[in-house]
């Protein structure tokens, strides 16, 4: 799977281990920033690893912050993205079984290492289980009445 990974400065420490656990997984990693500890916008690195998903450049996205809120944010601003906030490996399998999340946000302050690679595995393991569900993507992706 590709996969792209954006962070803030407040994300940045969760994202070297998380890429080097999706390569040990087997998933190719595209890296939109940032790339230190330095204060930054999010929005300027989130955006576009949302928008690679919307373009199909990349299947899912990962985006990390201090607390992930802002990220999602960003990231649900994407036509085509729906980006769930994840703290637990329980968030993380109901955004993909009931939401068919293509992108999850976490926020390095709140969720310690070992269990957000626990909640990456889980997320890009758990299948979409359609039925009623799809139906509810659907009404969140159709115009406005």
């Amino acid at each position: 799977m590709r996969i792209a990974i954006a962070s803030d400065h407040a994300g940045f420490p969760l994202k070297a281990p998380i890429t080097a656990w999706l390569l040990k997984l087997g998933h190719e990693v595209r890296d939109f920033g940032t790339n230190s500890e330095e204060s930054c916008d999010y929005p300027l690195f989130i955006r576009p690893a949302a928008e690679a998903v919307a373009q199909g450049v990349c299947d899912r996205a990962i985006v990390l912050g201090g607390s992930g809120n802002g990220e999602a944010i960003v990231a649900n601003r994407v036509k085509g993205v729906r980006c769930a906030y994840c703290f637990s490996t329980e968030t993380a399998r109901l955004g993909r079984a009931h939401n068919d999340a293509n992108a999850i946000a976490m926020g390095a302050r709140l969720v310690p290492t070992p269990l957000a690679l626990e909640i990456v595995s889980i997320w890009l393991d758990t299948p979409f289980e359609g039925g009623r569900h799809a139906r509810r993507i659907a009404q969140i992706d159709a115009p406005p009445a």
